[in-house]
């Protein structure tokens, strides 16, 4: 894998959290130096360490910007663009990464509620991608105040969650301007998919929460969801 293939600033962030989680000794040029002052050369210098250390530098490949759900939403984004975004399971990276990568200047929480995937996040903050907020939480919960963050995004991630209806209560708490959901439009196989939300459920769920300005898009095998939430 060649790192040009990569998401490289974000690659590198998670060599030097990892890094340091772990004790291991960088150069100060490569801990301390911000991140979108790395050169080229240093820069491949982290990722040769990650790569020596065992870092998983594939989970950085780029790729994922091109799935029809990914860039529908980034698409959707470019047209408000956000200030503040709160993405809720933000799991592996599939849009947290291309995310990052195409609004390099606006501040993001990520929520997840598995403790190996906040650890693997957390790396990217402590190395050096400050304007990364991450929590492990439930988004039942509400975590964050409301009307705090201009957007919330949940993809793939509404079909998990038992209390269906809370979840989206939260969302549209939360939210400033919009609540985007992609969920998968037909069953499947996945034993973790507890629910299959049409577009009458969605609907249903989100004029219970008080949001009523919505607009359904298809892309394949998945139903997104644009609920705008401003007066």
């Amino acid at each position: 894998m060649e790192y040009r293939e990569l998401y490289q600033t974000l690659a590198a962030s998670a060599v030097r959290g990892q890094a340091v989680r772990e004790g291991r000794q960088l150069p100060p040029e490569l801990l301390e130096t911000p991140l979108d002052a790395l050169g080229q050369e240093d820069t491949d210098r982290l990722l040769d360490l990650g790569r020596e250390w065992g870092v998983k530098l594939y989970r950085f490949k780029r790729g994922h910007e091109d799935m029809p759900r990914v860039k529908l939403m980034l698409g959707y984004l470019r047209g408000i663009g956000p200030e503040s975004l709160l993405d809720v399971g933000s799991g592996r990276g599939v849009f947290l990464f291309p995310f990052l990568d195409a609004f390099p200047n606006c501040p993001v929480t990520a929520l997840d509620l598995l403790p190996y995937r906040v650890e693997f996040l957390e790396d990217l903050r402590c190395g050096g991608l400050t304007r990364l907020d991450v929590r492990m939480a439930d988004i039942c919960s509400r975590p964050m105040p409301e009307r705090s963050v201009d957007v919330v995004t949940m993809l793939e991630v509404l079909e998990h969650i038992p209390d269906v209806q809370s979840a989206v209560c939260a969302a549209v708490a939360m939210a400033k301007k919009c609540v985007l959901v992609t969920v998968p439009s037909k069953p499947d196989n996945n034993p973790e998919h507890i629910h299959l939300l049409t577009k009458p459920r969605l609907t249903e769920l989100f004029t219970n929460a008080g949001c009523t300005r919505l607009h359904f898009s298809g892309v394949p095998d998945h139903l997104a969801l644009f609920a705008n939430v401003e007066d």
